[in-house]
C-alpha cells in the first residue's frame, strides 16, 4: 500500500504550524511564536492574522524541506476550520484551499479540539499510544473538555468549562500576581520553588463533569487585594508560594473531574491534551492515576501546545475515510465538537 503524506496548517491563534506526516509519523513539525502580543497582555487578532501573513509561506517552506518532500509528494492538505480566530484561521484556511486547487489534491477539514486528542495517536518512538476506548482531559487557553475517545472518528465530550479555561485561569491569577503573558508557564516555573499548601483559594462545586474556573480567579484577585493592603510587598515576598497554592488548586479542580469521569465511565486508560498538558504538575497528578489502576498517556511537549503535527494525523485518519473538504468552506470561531 502506497505510503499517505499529509501536509498540515494550523493557524488558529497565535503560532503559525506546518507539518508533514507520512503514515502518522512526523517527518517535520514547524512552528513559528508570535511574541507580538506580550507586551499586550493576551493576543491581539488583528496582530496576530497579520504575523500568519507574513509566516504561512517560510513556515510552509522549511516544513517540507526538513522533511525532504516535494509538494508533488503529498497526498492530501489538512488545514484547521476552527474553533479560532476568524482572521488568523483564513490565512491557513485560503493558503490550503490554494495548494489544493493548484495541486489537485484532496482538502482536509480539521476541528482543533478535536486534532489536540489525536494527537496520541501520532507514531512516535518517545510516545506510547493508547488503545480505544480511552478518557482525554484536553485543557488549553480557551478549552477545557472531558473527552470520551472509541475511534479516530468517534469522540464525544461529557464534561466541559461552564466559563473560564483552564489556561484563563493560570493566565489571568498570572496576571493578577503581575506575571507577564503568557502567565501559565511562569506560574509552573516559579511553583516549583514554593509550597502548594501555604494559602487556600475556593475551589468550584460544579455537579457532574463540568468546570468551572471563574471563581478561582476572583478568590485569587480578592486575596491578593486585601494582602496588598496589610503589606504592599506582598506578592514580590510570597510570589513563589502563591504560583504553587494558584497551580494546586486549578489542577486539583481538574482532577477531581477526571477521577470521576473513570468511577463513571469505567474506562481507565486516561490522556492528557492541549497547552496545559505541558503543566508538570498536571502531569505529575495524571501519573498518580496509576496508583490507582489507571493507564496514563502523557504527550510529548511538542503536541502539547498548537501544532501543525496534530492537524495532519487528523487529516491522515479523514483521508483513509475520504472525508474531504471543500472549497467554498468558511471559517468558524465556533465550531461544535
Amino acid at each position: 500500500m502506497k505510503p499517505i503524506t499529509i501536509l498540515g496548517i494550523e493557524s488558529s491563534c497565535d503560532d503559525t504550524s506546518a507539518a508533514v506526516l507520512r503514515n502518522k509519523r512526523v517527518l517535520s513539525n514547524v512552528i513559528a511564536n508570535q511574541a507580538v502580543h506580550e507586551k499586550y497582555g493576551g493576543v491581539v487578532p488583528e496582530l496576530a492574522s497579520r504575523a500568519h501573513q507574513s509566516n504561512i509561506v517560510p513556515v510552509v517552506d522549511q516544513a517540507l524541506k526538513e522533511a525532504n518532500v516535494d509538494l508533488s509528494e503529498i497526498d492530501a492538505i489538512a488545514y484547521t476550520l476552527g474553533p479560532g480566530l476568524v482572521g488568523a484561521l483564513m490565512v491557513g484556511s485560503s493558503f490550503a484551499k490554494g495548494i489544493s486547487l493548484g495541486l489537485d489534491i484532496p482538502l482536509v477539514e480539521v476541528h482543533h479540539m478535536k486534532a489536540h486528542v489525536l494527537a496520541h495517536l501520532i507514531v512516535d518512538d518517545e510516545q506510547e499510544n493508547p488503545e480505544f476506548p480511552f478518557l482525554c482531559l484536553t485543557v488549553s487557553g480557551g478549552h477545557t473538555q472531558i473527552v470520551i475517545v472509541k475511534s479516530p472518528s468517534e469522540l464525544k465530550v461529557i464534561g466541559e468549562t461552564r466559563d473560564d479555561a483552564a489556561g484563563e485561569a493560570f493566565d489571568k491569577t498570572a496576571k493578577i500576581i503581575g506575571l507577564p503573558y503568557p502567565g501559565g508557564p511562569l506560574i509552573d516555573k516559579y511553583a516549583k520553588e514554593g509550597n502548594p499548601n501555604k494559602y487556600s483559594f475556593s475551589k468550584p462545586s460544579i455537579p457532574e463533569l463540568d468546570f468551572s474556573f471563574s471563581g478561582i480567579k476572583t478568590s485569587v484577585l480578592y486575596f491578593v487585594r486585601d494582602q496588598k493592603k496589610l503589606d504592599p510587598a506582598f506578592i514580590e515576598l510570597n510570589k513563589y508560594d502563591l504560583c504553587a497554592s494558584i497551580q494546586k488548586t486549578i489542577v486539583d479542580s481538574l482532577m477531581i473531574k477526571v477521577k470521576l469521569a473513570v468511577e463513571k465511565t469505567g474506562i481507565r486508560k486516561v490522556a492528557i491534551a492541549g497547552g496545559v498538558s505541558a503543566n508538570s504538575a498536571l502531569r505529575e497528578a495524571m501519573l498518580d492515576l496509576r496508583k490507582e489502576g489507571c493507564e496514563v498517556f502523557l504527550p510529548k511537549f511538542d503536541y502539547c501546545t498548537d501544532n501543525a503535527a496534530m492537524i495532519a494525523v487528523y487529516g491522515h485518519y479523514q483521508y483513509l475515510q475520504d472525508n474531504f473538504g471543500s472549497l467554498s468552506s468558511a471559517p468558524k470561531a465556533r465550531y461544535s465538537f
